[in-house]
């Protein structure tokens, strides 16, 4: 794929496409649509995702309205109480949450909303955005459903900086009031199959959606773009092995994309020797890194084809949040390939993720690397990695998928 191709991929799809939005549609339409100019055919699978449509959110603190977003999938429901902040999470601390409207730091992940909701919280609040930053922005967040497990405290999200000011001000009583209308949507996996000489066969997965405020072109158009470049390349170069090329909706949901086809494909997966993720690639800055959800083996493998390519890179074995993540899961060996950029010079899930961040120079050598380590697993004889998930990294997932709690 020439660059000049590469970048206009990005500018078509230059808008929000949150998952099961119109625009995510459009955007699995389009890469339909690319898949058949090099004459292949992709198929749109649809799964369920839970949507709301807010018609109210607000925060009231101390008598002033504080500006926020409402957590879609939250509830409606209206509730004022004493004003909390959360510092730390000791069983002091949490207990101090009885009754109260609780703000946190970070995201509402899984085992802190159930130490706010065991300690008898009755709403939250939690922020995004920089303090050093000019922007007022604040990101569309949603209590996921297996983070509440049908237990919905009323949520809002505000700015850094509103936050800042708030725990300054040292107040008294909040309010939130949300009104949602809840139902249950779609969003898409765009699916091609390429045969080989095999029944067996590698997946190649990147997501498409992106988050509220975001065009989504470094996390991951770029990865789109990879697979989609892979595929053209695979489409005119003979392949031992089966190629099949997912691009995943609403990830940044949950990685709900690779979990829904792994749901639905389950009885097929004993016959993929490897997945191969792409999510984030092609920025102007950071290194290229292979996280491998696999034997320690593929670790030194990428290792040393990156040295005899003169590609430089750093592998590691560990768990990646994204579309791997569902396949080591279910037992297939899988590593995301990245090219991660520090954060104050490529920053994700915000307006500032745009095409102005990627090169495509730096595109096309990525993806150049991607293609010669696929070819090398695809033409194997046989596929050199053991399909086993090693321990230590089972129990990463665990970890990661809220099986099991962390002990830091």
């Amino acid at each position: 794929m020439e660059i000049k191709e590469i970048m206009q991929i990005f500018e078509d799809t230059a808008f929000i496409r949150t998952g099961g939005s119109p625009e995510e549609y459009r955007a699995a339409q389009y890469l339909q649509k690319k898949c058949a100019e090099f004459g292949c055919h992709a198929n749109l699978e649809a799964f369920p995702v839970d949507m709301a449509d807010m018609e109210e959110a607000t925060l009231i603190v101390d008598g002033k309205a504080v500006t926020c977003k409402g957590y879609l999938n939250a509830g409606s429901a209206e509730v004022e109480a004493p004003f909390y902040y959360l510092r730390n999470t000791d069983p002091y601390s949490l207990s101090l949450c009885q009754g109260k409207i609780v703000l946190v730091d970070g995201y509402m992940g899984y085992w802190k909303y159930q130490d706010i909701l065991e300690n008898g919280a009755v709403g939250f609040i939690t922020y995004d955005g920089d303090a050093n930053y000019t922007d007022f922005d604040i990101d569309q967040r949603e209590l996921r459903s297996f983070v509440s497990k049908g237990n919905k405290l009323p949520g809002v999200n505000i700015n850094a900086k509103d936050a800042i000011a708030l725990v300054k001000s040292d107040p008294k009583t909040a309010k939130i009031c949300l009104k949602q209308r809840e139902y249950q949507g779609e969003s898409h996996n765009v699916v091609l199959d390429l045969p080989g000489d095999v029944e067996q066969y590698i997946v190649l997965t990147a997501h498409y959606d992106s988050t509220s405020l975001s065009q989504g072109a470094y996390d991951n158009m770029s990865g789109s773009i990879g697979i989609l470049a892979a595929a053209c390349h695979f489409a005119n170069h003979p392949h031992r092995y089966g190629l099949r090329f997912i691009w995943c909706g609403s990830e940044e949901r949950g990685l709900l994309g690779s979990k829904a086809y792994c749901a639905a494909h389950e009885a097929e997966l004993g016959n993929v020797v490897l997945n191969i993720n792409l999510d984030m690639i092609g920025c102007i800055m950071g290194q290229f890194i292979a996280c491998c959800s696999a034997e320690e083996a593929l670790v030194h493998y990428i290792t040393y084809l990156s040295a005899q390519l003169g590609f430089g890179m750093h592998a590691y074995q560990d768990v990646y949040s994204s579309d791997s993540t569902p396949f080591a899961d279910k037992g297939v060996p899988s590593l995301s390939f990245a090219r991660s950029a520090p954060d104050n010079t490529a920053t994700i899930h915000n307006s500032y993720d745009t095409m102005a961040v990627m090169k495509g120079e730096q595109m096309a050598a990525d993806i150049d690397f991607i293609i010669a380590f696929t070819s090398q697993m695809a033409n194997a004889a046989c596929c050199p990695v053991k399909r086993t998930i090693p321990d230590n990294v089972k129990e990463k997932l665990d970890i990661y998928l809220a099986r099991k709690r962390s002990e830091k």
